[in-house]
Order: structure tokens, then C-alpha cells, then sequence
């Protein structure tokens, strides 16, 4: 333990909703709901465990709330008026929650007549009084107040669902004031959900910003006399009483008597008495099973299934089937060692042809790997077994001195053969970007694992209990390890004060990069282990890790853009914004800001008055594209208009605008980024710049495509699966009709409008094509009704009438929505796994988008396997063909785009179409043909 004492107080009540929301209904033995009692249990166990290991905390106590009357509403007899009463299966379920919280051998705090917050307020400054550190475990605004220092001892904030802490800096960014100035915010702003009044109209931007520029609550309603006329103004002299009253009510009370004294809530782990017997009395026999075991919290378990369980969702466990962590030393970065010798280097280079596994991490001089400049490398052989070699480290000014380093040239010579080796695996986390960094320095790194992949492999879609679900490398230290990585912003600085990495001091530098490759090997020595056990082997070994370097490389080749064919379309588009912008102003009668929601819904709704107009918390009407859409639907112009604006707005300024500023200098190409783990169902996401979002149907879309184009004598070649999604449909839900439509070529849109309208001409193929995908992402009557045009009723009856015309279909949806339910997870026909965690939440609107998700995700998931395997296997067919020169430039959707000589495009395309129509082979064979359609030309778009 840390000789300064830390005190975490955890904000016990938002512990038990969100157990409540995240997991399936459960009962005990004797019948009582336990379902947020479990989630609890397993939340806490877990927060207990991790701060008992952690270097720093010494003490903590759970705060709860006792009942929902306090001081507060003798002063507002409204305040907290309009909450709902709790769930009725939840009710019985407090006292249990305490019960759990003893269990535990922790403090349970709870006292009549005082909220929580103002407990763990009063706790908080009573600890900081006595020079202790305090962390809050919570994210709530309110208790954003109490963060900051007393002569060295810090009050700050941990938010467990995000993994992030809330200190000074993170309060300031969200409210745009230091934490002392927070309630004054609040009390402008008021709070909907505890009713207090603050001031309508003023949302979270106003009020910060008054505060800011008056500095209190009170200079800001003195000065309000002073504004200039407005409706602000009006309300500020108006409201000022409300605004004040909400002052007192957001004041958090600092010194309730304390039940308990700080010395009581030392925390010495979690003892086996008395939990053992209250998981036995609750059924909870997995956990139980885990105490006995002596393998910790039930973060190692997959197994959620208590006695007289509800089992829907028992697989959907937020923690996956953990294996125990090896008796590992914790990580040591005072360990660490700067390599600065070619002898200290060739050293660590021979241990790793010994060890046969080394993690590797690249530390440069930018994020955009092609353009970044290699400042040094680190290598990790074992737990504190780690190094880092400065390559180009140095202060920027001139008589300043610099580190003693191996020459570059040296290094990476001496470095090549053990990154290029067979014999020797390379492990690496995100390993793609120190591909191309590597690459980019002569080096082809392989072979490789990723532990970035591996997680994605395994847990796509699962949220962790506690800590959020994502896949980077502090995400998962966190989560997998109960490590806290150095952050860059701690080495490097932020803003104005930030400096490059190449001008961090060697010593600092070393901790931050030989932690990156030390955590990196541990976690895949962790996880690889997890892959088999998980069922996901097959996934990372066949179709994602295969992947990796062939992404790499598509990244690397980019793709040309006329730079003047894009500076002239943002010229048109400049000139179209401003006819429209023009023509929207005619018809309202006044000029107007048109990006403006505010006065765009002012115009509409209140000068126009167009029906459907609603107003938001602030005050605000809503002009979102839905709502512009419905008014379009109404005969108002002006809304098509807007939209038309809108569209030419943002395709300036995301496309050609910014594609001629993503121009390479080097390479005269547009290199766009690859995320591996970007979309849950597998797909490859697109960024910096986003080539995937670019319209595909519209004449806009086409002009913007027209200035992709090849280098000279060159032709572009766009290769693409036709109605991919369609087609798995057909076999995976078994659709006689569809398959044989299929086999046949037959147009499966005209298909579906005759078996549906019993004719096809124009306007039903494209119902029937509406039709075809909307039902296949789980699509409700009152969305496809927005599609069609037409009433719910009617819809519902469209909706009817295709299950009874294709039954496969309907039983398709309820048999994938029934899996999911039960295991928490969809599969593709390859193997990957989705999780849905909110598949059985009692929040209808978390609940139905996880079931539209559930039903398409096979799918979609299965069409981003099938591309995957063809673009792992295409360069090597091509080499064998002899056309090893054809370069793979971009993945879109369900296209590949192909760069070659014109000369080659006969000999090409039979291989290309040949590998993408059996990339499903020999793992799956499917009962329709995957059709392939083939286009090229002098541009994107004429390859179409």
C-alpha cells in the first residue's frame, strides 16, 4: 500500500441501475428477482479487486441513497417531482444490494434525510481535510463540484463505464469552467430529471458561457440588465429567482454527520466470510464456485446462471470465459532499458531469435503512418523484459544537446532480419500502422499476431462490467490486466505545451514504449489462450489475421485524386450553396442563418407555420432530416431546399475540400485508413479520409468518384458483389424462391414484386427492392412506412404479406432473434461472433435496436468474411498469374478497386472474379452463386 491515503467512495445507486439494465431477469431460490443483485455483486467484486491490487487506493465505502426525501424538499416541495417510481421487480431487490455491500466486509453509508451525493460530499472534503487523496467512482455533473486540490490532496472523479478519470481539465472541457464554478452552471441550466427549475432556454453551452464571462451565477443575472434586447435577456431578469432557488438545491452539503469514521473503510480485499454464504442464500453458484476456486473476482467467469434462472442471455456474460493471469510480476517501469549501444541492441536482438516471440511498438513522430517519421522502436521478450531504441530524439533548439543514440541506418539494419524472420513471431497491438511505419523504412515485418485483432475476434460487441468495451491497448490493459498505461498526453503534454515524442527525455520516453511492447506481450500471452475456448480461432486464423498485411499494403498503395477536378467541383458546389442559400431565403422572406437549427426551426415552424415542429429541452425546435423529410412530404420546398444545402455542404467539405488537402506530398496519393475493429460485424471502416461514404446513386456522388482516377496508361477496375446480402439471405434462411431466382439470374427485385404484386413494372421492382433490404435489418411498420410512402397499417400488411410469400425469412428473424436472446451473441456462417449485451434489456429502445441489429448481423457479418477471404487470397492468385504488378487499392463496401495497365485487364479480371465468386470455399459452401460485376475505366466512377 502507498503510504498517502486514498479513499475511493463509489456512487452505489448508479452501480444498481445499471446492473438492473444490463442483465436478464434472474431469481433466487426462493423466487425473488436478484437480476440487479447479481450485476451488483459481480460490479463491486470486480471494483474491490482491482483497487485492492491497484498501487494507491487504501480505503473505500459504498454510499447509497436511504429514501428519496431530504433537505431539498422542505426548500422545493417539486424537486425530484416528476421521477418514475422505481421498476416493481427492482424494489425488492434494496436491501439485497446492502445486503451484498456487507458481504463484502465493505461500508455500506446510507442515512434518512440525506441524499448520497451530499454523503459522499461531506466524506470527501472530511478525507482532504486530513490530507488524503479521494476518487469518486461515479460520472455524475453534480459531484464534478467537489474535484480538485487542498494543500496536495486531489479530489477526482473515476467514470468505470468509460475507464476515464475526471480531474480538473476534463471538468473545464465539459462545462467550460473550473470545478468551483459547475453549480453555478447547473443552476442556470437546471436539471429535467431531478426537476429543478434553472432557466428555460438556457442549455449547457449558454450558461457556461455566461459563467465564463461574469464569472458567478449572481454577476451573471446582475449583468443581464445591461444585454442588449433579447429573449435571453427576458429570462435572466424574469427567471432570476428560479435560477437562484436551483443554486441552493445543486449546493452539495458538506458536512452531515458521519456515521462511520475514515478509518473503518481500510479495504483488505475481499474476504471468503461473509460472501461465501450470502452467494450460497442467492444462488449465485457460479460465483460461489470462483470464491472456492480462489481465482478472484467472477471477471474470470463465463457462467452466469443461478439457481431458478431466467437463462435468456446466460451466455451474454459481460467478462467472456477469462482464464486466471500467470503469476506475472506487476508492471516494473523503472525496469525498462534505453538501448543507446549497437552492442546493447545486438543483445536484445539475439535474445529474441532465442525467445521466437517478440512484441514490437513504434513510436513516430505523427499518427498518419505515411507520413510520420520513425523516432524509435521498442521490444518486449517477457513481463518487465523490455526495452526501447531512440532513433531521433533531440530538443528543437539549436544548442541544445542530444541523447546519445545508435545510428538510424545501423539500427534498422541490424534490427531487419529478426522482423523479417519466419522464425520468429512478432506480436504487436493495432500492428498494422508499425507495418507501414516499418515498411515505409525497408523492413517487411512478419510473421505477426495482433492483440488489438485478437480482442475483436473474441468480444466484438461486449461491454465489460465496469470498463468499456473497446479494443485498444489501455482499454484492454484495464480491463484484462488491472493495469493503468501511461497516457501520451502525460509524456507529451496537451495542447499549446504539447511537444513530439521525439522531444521527450530518454528516461520517460523508455517508460512510455518498452510499457507499450511489455503490456502488448502479456496481453498476448492473455489472450491468444482465450481464442480457442472463445470458439474464435477460426475467425482470427482464416479471415483476420490473414488480413492485416494485405490491408497494410492497400494502405500504402493510396489511390490518385485530380486535385483540379476536386477544386473545381468545390467551386460549383460554392457556387450552387450559394444559389440555394439564395433561393431558401426568398421563400422565407428574410435572411438567415441556415446552419443554424435554432433559426431555421424559428423560420419554419414559427414565421411559416409548418405543422410538426417540436421543441427539444432547450427550447429548440428539431430540423434534423426526418423532420425535413416530413415537412418535404407536406409540399414544402423550402425544406427540400435545405436538404439540397445540407447534402452540397457537407460533400464540400468532407470530400472536396478535404481530399485535396489529404494529398500525400510524397506520394501524390490519397492514403486512407483501415480500421480492423471498426464496425462489430466485421466490416472494414474507412478514415482519414472516409472513401466509404461517398454516394454511390447520385449524379453528386458520380462527379466526386469521376476525380478518383490511375496513373498514366493505367485503368482503374472495380470489382463488385452483386446483392451479396440478397443472396446469403436466400441461403441462410433457405428460400426456395430466392435461391432459384438466383440460380437462374433472374432479377431478384422483379422476383419479389410479382411474388408481392402479382405484376412488375417500375414503381413495384422498387417497392419490392425497398423491400428486400428494409426487411432484412429488422425494419418496423413505422419505418418501413417512412420508406414506402404509406400509412403503418398498410405497411404492416406489406410486412405480412412477404413472410407469407417468403416463410424462410420469417422464421429466419424469429430463429436468430431466439439465439441471440439465449447466448447473447449472432454468428456468421464462418464463425464470428456479435454480442448484443442489450438484447434483453427492459429499455425498449435499447432492447429493439439490439434485435434490428441481431437480425442482420449474420448477414452483413458473413458478407464481410466472404470479401475478407477474397482479399487475402487475391494477391497471391494474381502473382501466380503473372500479374503480381496489379495493385489493390480500396475496399468499399462489397467492391474492390484494382489499379493495372489496360493491357492487363483481359488476363486480370477472370482471376480477380474467380477468387471473390469461391472466397466462401472449401470453409462454407453456399447453395446460390455469388455474382461478381466488373467495370473499368479512366475513372472510379467509369469503372462502374
Amino acid at each position: 500500500m502507498a503510504d498517502k491515503q486514498h479513499l475511493y467512495l463509489v456512487d452505489g445507486s448508479a452501480y444498481i441501475f445499471r446492473a438492473y439494465h444490463r442483465l436478464p431477469p434472474l431469481t433466487n431460490p426462493e423466487g425473488t428477482p436478484v437480476g440487479a443483485v447479481y450485476g451488483y455483486t459481480t460490479m463491486l467484486w470486480k471494483l474491490a479487486e482491482d483497487l485492492d491490487k491497484a498501487v494507491g487506493p487504501t480505503h473505500l465505502a459504498v454510499i447509497l441513497d436511504k429514501s428519496s426525501h431530504s433537505f431539498r424538499n422542505e426548500i422545493y416541495s417539486e424537486y425530484k417531482a416528476h421521477r418514475p417510481d422505481p421498476p416493481e421487480d427492482l424494489v425488492p431487490q434494496f436491501p439485497l444490494i446492502r445486503d451484498a455491500t456487507r458481504a463484502f466486509s465493505l461500508p455500506c453509508i446510507e442515512e434518512p434525510g440525506v441524499e448520497a451525493d451530499d454523503m459522499i460530499a461531506t466524506y470527501a472534503r472530511a478525507a482532504q481535510r486530513e490530507g488524503w487523496d479521494v476518487t469518486i467512482v461515479s460520472s455524475d455533473k453534480d459531484l464534478m463540484q467537489l474535484v480538485g486540490e487542498v494543500d496536495g490532496a486531489k479530489i477526482d472523479m473515476l467514470d468505470t463505464m468509460k475507464n476515464a478519470r475526471i480531474y480538473i481539465e476534463e471538468v473545464e472541457e465539459k462545462f467550460g469552467v473550473p470545478p468551483e464554478k459547475v453549480g453555478d452552471v447547473l443552476a442556470l441550466m437546471g436539471d429535467s430529471v431531478d426537476n429543478i427549475p434553472g432557466i428555460f432556454g438556457v442549455g449547457p453551452k449558454t450558461a457556461s458561457k455566461l459563467i465564463a464571462e461574469h464569472g458567478s451565477l449572481t454577476a451573471a443575472l446582475d449583468a443581464a440588465e445591461g444585454m442588449k434586447a433579447s429573449k435571453l435577456k427576458e429570462r435572466l431578469i424574469e427567471h432570476r429567482a428560479d435560477a437562484e432557488l436551483s443554486r441552493v438545491l445543486v449546493t452539495l452539503r458538506e458536512d452531515c454527520p458521519i456515521p462511520q469514521p475514515l478509518d473503518e473503510f481500510k479495504l483488505d480485499g475481499v474476504p471468503p466470510e461473509p460472501l461465501a454464504k450470502f452467494l450460497e442464500t442467492h444462488g449465485f453458484a457460479s460465483l460461489l464456485r470462483r470464491l472456492d476456486a480462489g481465482t478472484g473476482s467472477p471477471d474470470r467467469t463465463n457462467d452466469l446462471n443461478p439457481a431458478k434462472a431466467d437463462n435468456k442471455g446466460a451466455d451474454a456474460s459481460p467478462d467472456g470465459n477469462r482464464q486466471p493471469l500467470p503469476e506475472w510480476p506487476e508492471v516494473d517501469r523503472s525496469v525498462y532499458e534505453c538501448v543507446q549501444t549497437m552492442e546493447r541492441l545486438e543483445h536484445w536482438i539475439e535474445r529474441a531469435f532465442a525467445a521466437r516471440l517478440v512484441a514490437v511498438d513504434t513510436e513516430t513522430s505523427d499518427l498518419d503512418c505515411m507520413l510520420c517519421d520513425l523516432v524509435g522502436f521498442s521490444l518486449a521478450l517477457g513481463p518487465n523484459d523490455a526495452c526501447y531504441v531512440p532513433l531521433a530524439h533531440g530538443s528543437d533548439d539549436m544548442f541544445g544537446e542530444t541523447p546519445t543514440q545508435i545510428d538510424r541506418a545501423a539500427a534498422l539494419a541490424a534490427i531487419k532480419p529478426l522482423l523479417e524472420s519466419d522464425a520468429v513471431l512478432k506480436v504487436g497491438q493495432n500492428i498494422k500502422y508499425d507495418l507501414n511505419v516499418l515498411a515505409r523504412n525497408g523492413i517487411n515485418v512478419a510473421p505477426i499476431h495482433d492483440t488489438m485483432v485478437i480482442s475483436f475476434a473474441m468480444d466484438a460487441g461486449r461491454e465489460e462490467s465496469g470498463i468499456g468495451g473497446g479494443h485498444g491497448m489501455d482499454e484492454l490493459a484495464e480491463r484484462h490486466l488491472g493495469h493503468t498505461c501511461l497516457k501520451f498526453k502525460d509524456i507529451c503534454g496537451t495542447g499549446k505545451k504539447a511537444i513530439p515524442f521525439g522531444q521527450v527525455p530518454l528516461d520517460k520516453a523508455t517508460e512510455y514504449a518498452a510499457e507499450d511492447a511489455d503490456v502488448t506481450w502479456r496481453l498476448y500471452q492473455h489472450l491468444y489462450r482465450r481464442l480457442p475456448l472463445e470458439g474464435a480461432a477460426r475467425i482470427y486464423e482464416r479471415v483476420d489475421r490473414p488480413l492485416i498485411p494485405v490491408v497494410a499494403a492497400m494502405e500504402r498503395e493510396g489511390i490518385k485524386v485530380d486535385r483540379a477536378a476536386l477544386s473545381r467541383l468545390s467551386e460549383q458546389f460554392a457556387e450552387t450553396t450559394a444559389r440555394i442559400e439564395k433561393e431558401i431565403h426568398e421563400q422565407a422572406g428574410e435572411e438567415f442563418t441556415i446552419g443554424s437549427p435554432k433559426q431555421l426551426g424559428e423560420v419554419l415552424f414559427d414565421k411559416m407555420g409548418y405543422k410538426g415542429g417540436r421543441k427539444g429541452k432547450s427550447g429548440q425546435y428539431s430540423t434534423d432530416q426526418a423532420i425535413l423529410e416530413k415537412l418535404s412530404q407536406q409540399g414544402a420546398t423550402i425544406a427540400d431546399k435545405v436538404l439540397e444545402y445540407r447534402q452540397l455542404s457537407k460533400l464540400k467539405s468532407t470530400y472536396t475540400d478535404a481530399l485535396q488537402t489529404a494529398i500525400n506530398p510524397n506520394t501524390s496519393r490519397v492514403h486512407t485508413s483501415y480500421s480492423l475493429v471498426g464496425a462489430q460485424t466485421g466490416r472494414l471502416s474507412s478514415t482519414d479520409p472516409n472513401l466509404q461514404n461517398i454516394p454511390i446513386r447520385t449524379e453528386i456522388g458520380r462527379e466526386i468518384r469521376k476525380a478518383f482516377v490511375p496513373e498514366a496508361g493505367n485503368v482503374l477496375l472495380a470489382a463488385d458483389y452483386s446483392q451479396i446480402e440478397l443472396r446469403l439471405a436466400a441461403h441462410m434462411a433457405d428460400v426456395p424462391e430466392l435461391r432459384e431466382a438466383f440460380a437462374e439470374g433472374e432479377d431478384i427485385h422483379a422476383r419479389t414484386a410479382r411474388e408481392m404484386y402479382g405484376e412488375v413494372d417500375r414503381d413495384t421492382r422498387a417497392k419490392a427492392k425497398t423491400i428486400n433490404f428494409a426487411i432484412l435489418y429488422g425494419i418496423s411498420r413505422w419505418g418501413l412506412a417512412g420508406r414506402l410512402g404509406v400509412e403503418p397499417d398498410e405497411a404492416q400488411e406489406v410486412i405480412d404479406t412477404y413472410f407469407k410469400r417468403f416463410p424462410g425469412i420469417q422464421n429466419y428473424i424469429h430463429q436468430t432473434l431466439e439465439t441471440v436472446r439465449a447466448k447473447g451473441y449472432s454468428e456468421t456462417l464462418f464463425g464470428r461472433k456479435t454480442w448484443f449485451p442489450r438484447i434483453n434489456s427492459r429499455n425498449q429502445a435499447e432492447r429493439q435496436g439490439s434485435e434490428r441489429a441481431a437480425i442482420n448481423a449474420p448477414i452483413q457479418g458473413t458478407s464481410a468474411d466472404i470479401i475478407k477471404r477474397a482479399m487475402a487470397r487475391m494477391l497471391p492468385a494474381l502473382r501466380e498469374a503473372d500479374l503480381g504488378h496489379v495493385r489493390m487499392l480500396l475496399q468499399v463496401h462489397d467492391e474492390l478497386v484494382f489499379e493495372l495497365p489496360e493491357t492487363d485487364v483481359a488476363a486480370a479480371s477472370p482471376v480477380i472474379e474467380k477468387v471473390m465468386a469461391e472466397a466462401a470455399l472449401p470453409a462454407v459452401e453456399l447453395s446460390v452463386p455469388l455474382g461478381i460485376e466488373i467495370g473499368t475505366g479512366e475513372s472510379w466512377d467509369a469503372a462502374h
